[in-house]
């Protein structure tokens, strides 16, 4: 005896060994013996041979019109036996064959939209209108199906379909998994056995590599676009007056965004006072306007080699931009100083307007403010340079300010390595096409118009950061607790100590046109001027604020975004700058595990025969092929230049932190959510023969 059961949405059919009340022993025709419930025992026979009648079942399973068996269906519910009889019989009064038997059974349980399961062998036919709604469904899906294999077909033989085109990133990078434009892309890939990207890339999906990147970062920072809504500058309305003195910003070339300013009193005298003037868009615009929506969204400007995306459209920065010729509306810090031991003592904030006499320029200005300038300055004033003085104490302060913080830090500060300025040849100034003739030249950190400037901010955050904790009022600060490896910068509410820069406290303050958190922070800090001692009843922001809370959140993940994205489009200018020079080898220093690091280039790569090397070793590399979608190229040593002496620990442990940032840039494969390995999302359950 024989019977057909059912197990986890199969049908199987085997030889009867025992049989109980309850369940049955079944032995299978591959010769392992399974228990049956009973209750899934739905045909027993004792011919033909198992394997037998589930073949033929299955043969005449798909010659059932399910149409007409809905129509023979009775209003009830019924057992497939039934159906078969009334399907297959003209005799109403006997019952169907057991192959018949079994082919109802199959037809049934795969037509759910025709015959819902009402138990084990016992089935309901579908309402009309339910049928109906399913089978416009199915023909949908087939579409679909039909659709997929389409676009599929598109992409075998290169060429990318509009709808794939248009969904490429999300594809990518935030897919949904069940749209037929991430099922064809799949299915190209599973068939000509080519990578996603590549296969695309083959399509003509991807412009080109820039274009690639570019569009990636607006896709998952900027889903929306990057235009601005229609806004006007609101008016200052503070009676703010007229301070009584020369200021002048130190920037580059490209910078509109001008947040600060500096001027100096009283050379001479022996007491100086230094003015650190910031923009101060925080008079006008107010937490919870349309315009400071648009900042809490942005949080951020976005830089890029030839190219920004401002936090605040450009008419609201040019209103509130310390811009020269005109008097401008400023935030000042006021330091009283010791002329000879740059002691500090005294400080005020002020709220007014601020004359900006000059907007200097870095790339103009660099070569002049020399270090062999400033040491020549201190035996002769350079009376017949403009600013030259006053840039001559500057620099004076700025050198015993920082070696001050190296005090507090336990070690100095190196700037070992250059930064790199990047140059398109893009006249027009518009978005870059990626194809732009590229210059990459040097500047020495803390070259000493940087000094001038950075000492002066910091001096300005840090003197804030504190001033805000005095009046109880919170604000938003950067904080590191030691130097000790892995320890990182962190943002919190409290003026806890920057153990990094060697300073009791720190809140960025000095960027309120480029940087969300430096308007919060200016308008806790104007809130403070207006108010005195009572300020932390009025600030737009309290303490343990939930709202600042978020703020430091949402600004950490877009600062991090943005940093991601400037240091890749760097890199992807980097090697553009190889290909269009036709460099094929460069000299490198060895640093960590197969690393080097070009020279005289802001590139790390990955090169054969570094392994082992010592840190600091010097080498000549032949590069390899270049991928600018992947931002990949690796190289070979092909020269050891050197022998390397062994470093200090305390020289070893200064860079090593520095390097492990410097090792994530060393480009690798792409990471995108599309997996062609993945399982069909709606695969069918099995109607299976005996095992």
């Amino acid at each position: 005896m024989f019977v057909l059961f059912e197990e986890t949405g199969k049908f199987l059919a085997g030889r009867i060994l025992s049989e109980s009340d309850a369940s049955l022993q079944v032995e299978l025709d591959s010769g392992k013996r399974v228990k049956v419930k009973a209750a899934n025992a739905l045909l027993k026979f004792e011919k033909p041979a198992p394997a037998d009648l589930v073949a033929a079942g299955q043969k005449l399973s798909a010659d059932i019109e399910l149409d007409l068996a809905w129509e023979f269906a009775s209003e009830e519910e019924f057992g497939f036996a039934d159906l078969a009889r009334d399907y297959f019989s003209s005799d109403a009064s006997k019952p169907a064959s057991l192959e018949q038997q079994a082919a109802a059974l199959f037809r049934l349980f795969e037509s759910p939209h025709y015959f819902r399961r009402a138990g084990k062998g016992r089935f309901k036919k579908a309402p009309a209108e339910i049928l109906q709604q399913a089978l416009v469904a199915i023909e949908k899906k087939k579409q679909v199906a039909a659709q997929i294999t389409a676009w599929a077909e598109e992409l075998a033989q290169g060429q990318c379909p509009g709808p794939v085109r248009e969904q490429l990133y999300k594809i990518l990078f935030k897919p949904d998994k069940n749209s037929p434009e991430y099922k064809a892309v799949v299915e190209a890939s599973r068939h000509t056995h080519i990578a996603p990207l590549d296969l695309l890339q083959k399509a003509g999906a991807i412009a080109s590599p820039y274009q690639f990147h570019w569009k990636r970062f607006l896709f998952e920072n900027f889903p929306r676009g990057t235009a601005f809504p229609a806004l006007q500058a609101p008016e200052i309305k503070d009676d703010l007056p007229l301070a009584d003195v020369k200021a002048f910003s130190i920037d580059d070339s490209a910078t509109t965004e001008i947040d600060d300013a500096l001027s100096v009193q009283g050379l001479g005298s022996g007491t100086v006072t230094l003015g650190i003037h910031i923009a101060a868009p925080g008079l006008a615009v107010l937490p919870g306007s349309a315009i400071d929506a648009v900042g809490r969204a942005r949080l951020s400007t976005v830089y890029m080699p030839g190219y920004k995306l401002t936090m605040l459209p450009d008419e609201i920065v040019k209103t509130y931009t310390l811009l020269e010729g005109r008097n401008c509306p400023a935030l000042s810090l006021y330091l009283t100083l010791d002329e000879a031991t740059f002691e500090i003592r005294a400080s005020a904030t002020r709220l007014e307007q601020v004359p900006i006499i000059s907007n200097l320029r870095h790339d103009k200005l660099d070569s002049v403010f020399t270090e062999a300038f400033f040491e020549a300055a201190q035996a002769s004033p350079p009376v017949d340079v403009q600013w030259g003085v006053e840039l001559s104490f500057l620099h004076r302060l700025a050198r015993h300010l920082k070696a001050q913080r190296e005090v507090v830090r336990g070690k100095p500060e190196n700037f070992n390595r250059p930064d790199y300025n990047f140059r398109l040849d893009n006249p027009s100034g518009q978005e870059p096409q990626g194809d732009e003739t590229v210059s990459i030249s040097t500047r020495q950190r803390g070259a000493p118009l940087d000094l001038i400037v950075a000492e002066a901010m910091i001096l300005a955050n840090s003197t804030w950061g504190q001033w805000l904790a005095e009046h109880g009022v919170p604000g938003i600060y950067r904080s590191q607790a030691s130097l000790a490896p892995g320890v990182k910068v962190r943002m919190g509410t409290k003026a806890l100590p920057h153990a990094g820069i060697g300073v009791k406290s720190y809140a960025w303050s000095t960027s309120p046109l480029r940087r969300y958190t430096d308007l919060v922070n200016q308008w806790q800090i104007i809130a403070c001027a207006r108010h005195g001692r009572t300020a932390a009843l009025v600030a737009p922001f309290k303490p343990k604020d939930a709202e600042l809370f978020s703020i430091i959140s949402g600004f950490d993940a877009a600062y991090s975004a943005y940093n991601g994205f400037q240091a890749g489009i760097e890199r992807y200018w980097t090697l553009k700058y190889l290909e269009q020079n036709g460099i094929t080898e460069l000299t490198a220093t060895a640093f960590k595990d197969n690393l080097v690091r070009a020279d005289d280039l802001p590139l790390v790569l990955p090169a054969l025969g570094a392994q082992g090397l010592p840190r600091g070793a010097k080498v000549r590399v032949k590069l390899g092929a270049i991928d600018e979608i992947t931002l990949d190229i690796s190289g070979t040593v092909t020269e050891r230049l050197d022998a390397v002496a062994e470093e200090s620990a305390e020289a070893m442990e200064r860079e090593l932190e520095e390097e492990d940032a410097e090792a994530d840039l060393a480009a690798g494969p792409i990471s995108i959510a599309l997996d062609v390995d993945e399982p069909a999302a709606d695969s069918a359950p099995a109607l299976a023969a005996a095992d």
